[in-house]
């Protein structure tokens, strides 16, 4: 059974709280992949990780490359899971993927100051619980922290 975690970005964007969230998910040895909606998302993302870090990037592609399968870290617009990833990172919306249970881990990051984001993530987490999963919700503190708040 997967474990899911919602991410209610509060106080940095997606840019900021996703290369950290990536670098412990290589540190544990795990690929992921990272579901996006937009291609423009993809793209933006895919040039981010390369450059967030004067000290170091993060190995990574899209699944428009020749060997996506062969990334730790691949960014994609469909529900696939090409390069085997133990964890998936869902952002803007993207959909629940219909095996939940085939991850170790769901990682869903929605804008807290998003109306349509937040609605989106209330409608997964139903699924989720709906679903049996084990659910946490974790919110963004004043100085950019994590707190469980369920």
């Amino acid at each position: 059974m997967a474990e899911v975690l919602f991410y209610h970005l509060q106080q940095q964007p997606l840019e900021a709280v996703l290369p950290t969230l990536l670098q412990k998910t290589l540190e544990r040895g795990w690929r992921a992949v990272v579901q996006v909606t937009t291609e423009e998302r993809m793209a933006a993302l895919d040039d981010h990780l390369w450059t967030f870090s004067d000290e170091s990037f993060l190995p990574h592609g899209t699944d428009r490359e020749a060997h996506a399968a062969d990334q730790p870290i691949l960014i994609t617009l469909s529900g696939e899971n090409p390069n085997g990833a133990a964890i998936r990172f869902l952002a803007e919306g993207a959909s629940l993927p219909e095996e939940i249970g085939s991850y170790q881990r769901i990682a869903i990051l929605f804008d807290g100051n998003d109306v349509q984001a937040l609605a989106i993530a209330r409608d997964q987490w139903r699924a989720v619980k709906e679903g049996g999963h084990d659910a946490t919700y974790w919110q963004q503190d004043d100085f950019g922290r994590w707190q469980r708040k369920a």
